[in-house]
């Protein structure tokens, strides 16, 4: 690819609104058309983020000459479908996390993917923000030693109504896919698998989880403990313990703007990596890299870490009780 990349957007919520807004500041991104199961849904989204096509049907938006990559943003339980739609349309994709509800549906996307040798991502940006970058690279660099431990947690007051899709079962609901996918993210980002998976879950009477709590094991002799909810607001920040120091990152720790180095012997060190707009940009950066360097995976979000962390939701969900339909 040369030139400008052009996105179509699948969905109309208000994750995608953001997307789209967060494309704006990049000056090598068009946002061409969006795609919607209504033409009324995706002419309300076009006109409200001034887009030249809308399309009542995922296919008519996969079909699309003038889109290069398709962002999915619909809720979980049907990304595999509209990514499905849009690969087998021979469009590269970015999918929004979680990458389908378990790991072996998600493996069938990375799968039909490289079969068709086109570009697939998950859409994991707290792995693209700088300030976790930066942090990755200060473990690697030995800054606080060895990682012993980490301690994440992501959680807010959901809205009570069971059709709401942070609720509701049949979209994939629940804390774990919706917010747990962060914690667990930041401790994959330092610590890799785990070996030992503990986790309890707190469940709705529709049966998702709203109140979640995970122990993870490693051979190092390191531990993580991550939790998540529905119920109210946690922190949302992440430490990462070392054995000569400590990395911080602030609220909300899955976009943060910033992170503290505290090093033993040494006064804190702040460290600034603000952005604009909601912190979007950066995975969408990331994917006009890969699709100018004619890459079909992220080194960022690699297929591999995907389906990694996908198997570790898919372990958790066992041991709390928690399934789909």
């Amino acid at each position: 690819m040369t030139g400008r990349t052009r996105w179509g957007i699948l969905g109309t919520g208000r994750v995608a609104g953001r997307f789209t807004e967060d494309l704006r500041l990049l000056p090598d991104a068009e946002v061409v058309a969006v795609g919607s199961r209504t033409h009324d849904a995706a002419q309300a989204f076009a006109t409200r983020h001034g887009i030249g096509r809308a399309h009542g049907s995922w296919a008519a938006l996969a079909a699309d000459p003038e889109v290069d990559v398709v962002y999915v943003a619909t809720p979980h339980a049907v990304h595999r479908a509209a990514a499905t739609t849009c690969l087998e349309a021979g469009k590269a994709v970015l999918c929004e996390k979680p990458c389908t509800l378990d790991r072996a549906t998600s493996a069938e996307l990375v799968d039909l993917a490289r079969e068709r040798g086109l570009f697939l991502m998950e859409a994991m940006w707290t792995r693209c923000n700088p300030a976790v970058r930066r942090m990755c690279d200060l473990v690697t660099e030995g800054a606080i030693g060895e990682v012993a431990a980490v301690v994440a947690d992501f959680g807010f007051a959901a809205p009570p109504d069971p059709a709401d899709r942070l609720r509701a079962r049949a979209l994939g609901g629940g804390a774990l896919l919706e917010m747990g996918v962060y914690p667990i993210t930041i401790a994959h980002l330092v610590l890799g698998a785990p070996a030992h998976i503990r986790a309890w879950a707190a469940l709705s009477g529709d049966g998702v989880d709203e109140n979640t709590g995970m122990v993870f094991g490693y051979d190092t002799g390191a531990l993580a403990t991550l939790s998540c909810g529905l119920l109210g607001g946690t922190p949302n920040t992440a430490s990462i313990t070392g054995t000569r120091g400590r990395i911080t990152l602030p609220r909300p720790c899955h976009r943060p703007s910033g992170l503290v180095l505290d090093r033993d012997g040494a006064a804190p060190e702040e460290i600034a990596l603000p952005f604009e707009g909601n912190g979007y940009q950066f995975e969408a950066a990331e994917v006009h890299r890969c699709l100018h360097e004619g890459l079909v995976e992220s080194p960022l979000v690699s297929h591999a870490t995907t389906l990694e962390v996908m198997g570790v939701l898919d372990a958790i969900r066992a041991q709390i009780g928690v399934t789909y339909p």
